[in-house]
């Protein structure tokens, strides 16, 4: 029925106790929430065994040295955790109130995940073995980034085309009411 690779991941969640596949990891930027990370682990391995590598492959493709993880609570356990990268936890208390405002923003990662797992096929992979569960989980960040950069650029394109209407109708006045004044 799945491949030798696929693994059984519980959920616990009373509408879907179980999915079948692989674990990803998705990293994200706090402002803006773009997505800076996928990694695809095999198995299930537990959470915080995983981030070091996702931090590591962050680093590698922004080419910035990560200060802070804001991440829930799966990733408890200090012996897991990467040297140098404040790692935050959600739930935690006690903190400064910039860093509790940035810690609120890491439930923007979960509409994300919902958004590439329904509209980047990331519920569902399509493509063969192992190398089509990794490249399925990384065309799946790029896919969301592009759709983001597409709104983007198509909002900048209608500002730029009011603009210039509302300065070709500026002209125009201009050249009525000059019109209109004696001795034109």
């Amino acid at each position: 029925m799945h491949q030798p690779h696929v693994a059984c991941i519980a959920k616990g969640k009373a509408h879907q106790p179980f999915e079948f596949g692989s674990k990803v990891s998705i990293a994200t930027t706090v402002k803006g929430c773009w997505v800076v990370g996928i990694e695809n682990f095999r198995g299930n391995p537990f959470d915080g065994a995983t981030l070091r590598t996702a931090i590591a492959g962050v680093t590698s493709v922004t080419g910035c040295e990560v200060k802070r993880a804001f991440v829930d609570k799966g990733y408890r356990g200090r012996k897991h955790h990467p040297r140098g990268v404040q790692v935050l936890i959600s739930g935690r208390k006690n903190l400064k109130p910039a860093l509790a405002r940035k810690l609120k923003r890491r439930q923007s990662v979960e509409p994300i995940i919902g958004h590439l797992k329904t509209d980047h096929r990331l519920r569902r992979n399509f493509l063969h073995g192992e190398l089509g569960d990794i490249l399925n989980a990384v065309l799946a960040g790029v896919g969301f980034n592009f759709r983001k950069l597409m709104r983007a650029w198509r909002d900048a394109w209608v500002l730029l085309v009011q603009f210039v209407m509302a300065l070709v109708r500026l002209f125009f006045q201009n050249q009525a009411a000059h019109r209109l004044l004696p001795g034109a």
